[in-house]
């Protein structure tokens, strides 16, 4: 059956255009149940159970299936993903709202109806000859669906009386959180309910009431109605303020140290106000963290400066704000004009961006309260209110909470419990949190992406080796980190006939394997990046590639992507090739062995002379690359040794870096950057590349003070004026002081990004000192390298191009992503090696080392300890105890402690311990021991890694 709907469209040339849409009903789609006599033959996709075996219900004893409208998807999405929760009809109708009005939540729901054994069914009533609604003269949209909705479950209803002869037939039940819609649906002799009213009916499952969404105000305030907040104008008015200049629109930051301050990053050019102040809860008005919100400008007069008081919420159960109130006026201290910035308020919400959170119940006080407060794992998060039947299991647990709403009334918002992760200080259970906590992809990979992995075992067969040269015979050998298993790039070196050298690279041919568009690619570019963690990785690519196919293992044929120079023996490029090929790996190396082999004497096989020979081209095109201001920078990385029976740390100590590590850096920095131009010659507005940009002279400003406090002239007017001024940062009687510039300079480094060529005009690399640069040389772990795969694949015939690849604005999305995923992860990374580290001095007890003072505060200093790469500070003010008089110069800097003053890269000597006093935020504590100053108890407080502040470089700069 044909329905057809006719209209006009006025087109931008002022023409006017006829459209006519034809819409096909059907009378083959079945009912999903299986058995069904009447459907038989015609159920498509995941069925439901003849019987349902669904909990037991007291408002329905009878078997029943669920039909939720779309406001019950998108908000209690958490209760349909209960594995108690089965046999649901999701309809057409809802899962295109759903998909229109949420992608999380439709991606969440999708991944339930694939799930065989919760039994979900789409039915396309839409296209069902006896379901379909036509949308009535003076009828709204919404409304329209609503009736939709209703008439897809009475014919349900009807229907199910056809599939048994008995009474005892299934029920469809509608559940709808809209009174109005429950009362239309009774009246039409549908079995309505509301999903709390479903959802306490099942008493044998009481625990499912916690992770009820609370959505009604109503009886979810607490007694007081005190409006606290002010109201949010509605999205229409924010729109017309945006657009009139009234209102700016920008992300919502919160700060990690004072929970009544925040800044908002204004969206667009305005360079002026970029970055807006927020101090306060009225104008902070319920934003969360990384939530899209419209704020005023305040008039300059009440402009205010960044605070430089640290403020905990110490989260009462009440909603008293008075306390805030006095905490507020802490911050409006007597500040210098030229420290104000300009300042706003929160006016309304544009987009919410609230996700799952990780933390603890902070169980009330109140005897038989269901009603506690949840703390976040992130202190940037408010607590959050809920109501839970299980305090006393869940106090001393990691658990996931989600927000449901944020009324005027209520000093926090209001949310459900969605999970128990486990014990606190369980390695598995904080491992969980940090990924969960970084948004780092880490489920099982589903069986739609294993299907698409080639069939075990697996050989090169005639196919493959069409437009691939076989390499197999060149003396190709890997150097590694130990135990590495997902190795990317091999590399050989010989001597050709004409006297010169060919140096090759090879790298691991992911995009073999992985096609575009397919379930396996989709995955791996939602992924964005391997996850390193101190005991555990979580893989981009699933294991068979990542661990054995792709991997260049020694003495197995693999596919390969080879990058090929002819250099003379000064490293000058003479020739450049790139060949898809087949090698054979001799060996797999370790750095420390292949150091060995270069520095042997008696070793003078094939392998040993290839590496010879690329260690002296690796150290002149090094020599090369800083001649031409390349930086060579510094970060204190660390290594953990562990117990083989626990896995905990037993040691903790510095990475060594041989000369290895920089042979293997430069051939793949070479590599990056000639792929890099043959791909933007080839591919002007569509090449993935990375940039680095240069610093503003305001990060340089600790590099110039601690050098003029050694009396040493610094210059940064250039990448190379930086290199040269690092290079002279040497003292006879501190030799580490050359190092500790170094990591001081990295602090001053912007991140480094992905970019498509025909959205930017800067492609400048500053670290590197290249004009141009990409990622080529690890397509295992990141997918950007797969893309600048396929397109240097495209540049030299080897393989087809797609639509999205010469997609710019695909691109562009792509490589904001990519972004988030890298920056995610190295968050990820260094909460791992907090949290490992914390281990470490919890089974040591009490240490004291030697360290350096990094910074100078107004109250602390800074410092590294070299031994263990751990930075931390010491605290000279302490709570309830007598303030030492502190002297703080800017200029210098330095502070003075009493007597005592103390400058930037001073050797100190601390004792470090752990402090488990709060078990959501254990941290290392630092007390200074020398110098000793004399009258005065020192306080200590520690973050470790700079774990909590923003990254302004990886620790590999061609990273």
């Amino acid at each position: 059956m044909l329905k057809s709907k006719t209209f006009l469209k006025k087109t931008r040339a002022g023409g006017v255009l006829k459209i006519v849409r034809e819409h096909y009903l059907r009378d083959d789609i079945g009912c999903g149940a299986s058995g069904c006599i009447e459907c038989s033959g015609a159920q498509e996709g995941p069925a439901l159970e003849p019987r349902p075996r669904d909990p037991e219900s007291s408002l329905c004893p009878q078997p029943h299936y669920l039909l939720p409208d779309t406001n019950v998807l998108l908000h209690q999405i958490d209760i349909l993903e209960d594995p108690i929760i089965r046999n649901v009809i999701v309809l057409q109708t809802v899962l295109q709202e759903v998909r229109n009005r949420s992608a999380p939540v439709y991606k969440r729901i999708r991944d339930v109806i694939s799930d065989l054994s919760k039994h979900f069914y789409t039915f396309t009533n839409e296209h069902h000859r006896e379901t379909y609604v036509e949308q009535e003269q003076g009828e709204n949209a919404n409304d329209r669906n609503d009736r939709a909705i209703r008439v897809a479950a009475k014919w349900y209803n009807e229907h199910m009386k056809k599939i048994t002869a008995d009474e005892n037939h299934p029920q469809v039940i509608f559940i709808t959180n809209d009174m109005k819609n429950k009362e239309k649906a009774r009246e039409e002799g549908i079995p309505a309910y509301t999903c709390e009213e479903y959802i306490k009916s099942l008493t044998a499952n009481p625990e499912l009431v916690d992770r009820l969404a609370c959505l009604s105000d109503e009886g979810n305030e607490i007694e007081s109605r005190k409006v606290i907040f002010p109201e949010h104008l509605p999205l229409s008015k924010l729109q017309q303020g945006i657009k009139s200049g009234t209102y700016l629109q920008g992300t919502f930051r919160a700060s990690r140290e004072n929970y009544l301050e925040a800044t908002v990053w204004v969206h667009g050019d305005d360079e002026e106000n970029r970055e807006i102040i927020l101090q306060g809860l009225k104008n902070l008005n319920r934003a969360v963290h990384e939530d899209v919100v419209a704020v005023e400008l305040l008039p300059k007069s009440q402009w205010v400066a960044p605070s430089s008081v640290v403020l905990q919420d110490e989260g009462q159960n009440g909603d008293d704000v008075e306390d805030e109130e006095e905490k507020e006026n802490t911050l409006k201290t007597a500040i210098n004009e030229k420290m104000l910035r300009p300042s706003g308020r929160v006016v309304g919400i544009i987009k919410r961006n609230w996700r799952p959170f990780c933390g603890m119940l902070s169980k009330s006080d109140i005897k038989e309260s269901r009603r506690h407060l949840f703390t976040p794992a992130d202190k940037r998060i408010p607590r959050i209110r809920i109501e839970t039947r299980q305090a006393s299991t869940l106090e001393g647990q990691r658990i996931i909470v989600a927000i449901d709403g944020w009324p005027k009334n209520s000093r926090y918002p209001n949310g459900h419990f969605v999970k128990n992760l486990g014990a606190v200080g369980d390695k598995e259970t904080e491992t969980e949190v940090l990924l969960l906590e970084h948004d780092v992809p880490h489920q099982p990979f589903s069986q739609a992406v294993l299907s698409f992995l080639p069939k075990m075992p697996w050989s090169i067969t005639e196919e493959d080796m069409k437009n691939r040269e076989d390499l197999r015979h060149l003396c190709v050998c890997s150097v590694d980190p130990p135990k590495c298993t997902d190795i990317d790039d091999a590399l050989h070196c010989r001597e050709l006939e004409n006297g010169n050298l060919e140096v090759g690279v090879h790298i691991a041919d992911v995009s073999h394997f992985i096609r575009p568009g397919n379930a396996l690619d989709q995955e791996s570019a939602k992924r964005g990046t391997t996850v390193y963690l101190c005991e555990k990785r979580i893989d981009m690519v699933p294991e068979l590639l990542s661990s054995n196919l792709c991997s260049l293992r020694s003495n197995v044929d693999r596919l390969a992507f080879s990058c090929i120079w002819e250099m003379n023996h000064n490293a000058e490029i003479l020739k450049t090739r790139f060949t898809k090929s087949a090698i054979n790996s001799k060996a797999s190396l370790t750095y420390a062995e292949a150091q060995m082999r270069i520095d042997s004497a008696t070793m003078n096989d094939d392998i040993t002379t290839s590496l010879r020979g690329l260690n002296k081209l690796a150290k002149i095109l090094k020599r090369r690359r800083i001649d031409a201001g390349a930086l060579i920078l510094s970060s204190p990385e660390v290594r953990f040794h562990v117990d083989s029976e626990t896995h905990d740390p037993i040691d903790l100590q510095t990475k060594e870096l041989r000369e290895t590590n920089s042979m293997v850096e430069e051939f793949m920095l070479l590599a990056n950057v000639s792929v890099a131009k043959k791909i933007h010659e080839e591919f002007s507005e569509h090449a993935l590349l990375r940039k680095h940009p240069a610093p503003p002279p305001s990060n340089y400003e600790v590099l110039v003070k601690a050098a003029k406090s050694k009396n040493l002239d610094f210059k940064t007017d250039s990448a190379k004026a930086l290199a040269d001024s690092l290079d002279q940062m040497e003292s006879p009687d501190f030799p580490y002081l050359n190092t500790l510039f170094r990591i001081l300079a990295t602090r001053c480094m912007m991140q480094a990004v992905y970019f498509c060529s025909g959205m930017d005009n800067d492609f400048h690399h500053y670290g590197l000192a290249s004009p141009i640069y990409t990622h080529f040389t690890s397509p295992i772990r990141r997918y950007a390298d797969i893309i600048v795969h396929r397109l240097l694949a495209v540049a030299i015939g080897a393989d087809s191009t797609y639509p999205d690849l010469t997609n710019k604005h695909k691109l562009a999305d792509l490589c904001k992503n990519l972004n988030f995923r890298h920056k995610m992860a190295q968050y990820a990374q260094r909460a791992s090696v907090a949290f490992h580290t914390q281990l470490f001095f919890k089974n040591k007890g009490i240490v004291n080392e030697e360290a350096y003072i990094l910074f100078v505060r107004k109250n602390a200093i800074v410092v590294l300890i070299p031994k263990y790469g751990l930075e931390g500070t010491v605290f000279f003010e302490e709570k309830d105890k007598p303030k030492p008089r502190l002297a703080y110069d800017e200029e210098v800097p330095s502070l003075k402690v009493e007597d005592t003053e103390f400058h930037i890269f001073d050797k100190v000597k601390v004792k470090i311990t752990l402090d488990s006093s709060n078990l959501q935020h254990q941290k290392i504590r630092m007390a200074l021991i020398e110098p000793q100053i004399p009258g005065i108890s020192v306080p200590t407080d520690s973050t470790n890694s700079n774990t909590d502040e923003p990254e302004k470089k990886r620790s590999k700069l061609e990273n």
